[in-house]
């Protein structure tokens, strides 16, 4: 069904344009775009992780929301930018030209139809910049466009009290987290017969440098592992997936309920007041 981990009363591709048009609220209205991507994630788990994750997190939460807060989600964008991992085939990847132009094209649509609130939720760590370009210039053009760009694993969670040190530090890809949530969302589609530990080989040591942070570097992946994984995915299991996905899209209820009470600053219409004469 078109509708995935959607539920189906909360995917707006299933509504009419005379729904659309009747809506009450739209100001108020949350739109969710989920965005993954088609990227390699080592030799057990399918090319379809990020989009898997983007939809299935959108989805729980949209089920847990209370059915009074007005939200969508339209249909998920399954490519991105992931040029970092075209070394290793299946890998599909949009410039960050197109993905910006793309959603630029999306959100102007759903500013057109009347809404104000548009969420950018984003599951794949290799491009949340373009997210923060999107919505500035989205917000700069539409100064009455409230927009909000994302990343999953921001919102509030218990994942790390479920990881190990070494995997909260280095597990970015393909390790732990991810292997254990698709074993709680798409388990037919893990092969853990095939999974394999490996960290990123040849980190610099005694450097404020470092792979992401503060100060990191630029790099492929290819050039910290050979399997394309970062992590140990050998540890995963169903149940801290289970416990992950619920933890995680909890968090994603809150995030949404903010976001419908959310009221833009706009100190540039305040009128200062006047000394007494």
């Amino acid at each position: 069904m078109l509708h995935g981990f959607i539920p189906p009363d909360r995917f707006f591709a299933y509504l009419t344009w005379t729904d659309i048009q009747a809506m009450p609220d739209k100001e108020n209205t949350v739109i969710i775009q989920p965005i993954g991507a088609i990227e390699q994630h080592g030799p057990h788990l399918p090319v379809a992780v990020d989009a898997a994750i983007a939809s299935a997190v959108t989805g729980q939460a949209l089920a847990k929301l209370d059915a009074s807060i007005p939200a969508y989600a339209l249909p998920l964008l399954h490519y991105g930018k992931s040029n970092e991992h075209w070394h290793f085939p299946g890998t599909i990847t949009l410039s960050a030209q197109t993905l910006i132009a793309l959603l630029m094209e999306v959100a102007e649509s759903i500013y057109r139809a009347g809404f104000r609130k548009f969420v950018l939720l984003n599951a794949h760590g290799g491009q949340p910049q373009i997210m923060e370009i999107v919505a500035r210039d989205l917000h700069q053009q539409h100064d009455d466009f409230l927009v909000f760009p994302l990343f999953t694993w921001r919102a509030p969670h218990d994942a790390g009290k479920l990881m190990t040190e070494k995997e909260k530090e280095l597990g970015i890809h393909a390790g732990d987290a991810e292997t254990s949530v698709m074993l709680s969302i798409l388990p037919d589609q893990v092969q853990m017969e095939r999974a394999q530990a490996e960290y990123p080989q040849g980190l610099p040591t005694d450097s404020l440098l470092s792979m992401e942070g503060k100060l990191p570097f630029a790099w492929t992946t290819r050039d910290l592992s050979r399997s394309g994984t970062l992590g140990d995915p050998t540890v995963a299991t169903v149940d801290k997936g289970d416990r992950i996905m619920d933890s995680v899209t909890n968090g994603w209820v809150q995030v949404i309920e903010d976001i419908y009470r959310f009221r833009q600053p706009q100190a540039w219409k305040d009128t200062p007041e006047r000394s007494p004469s």
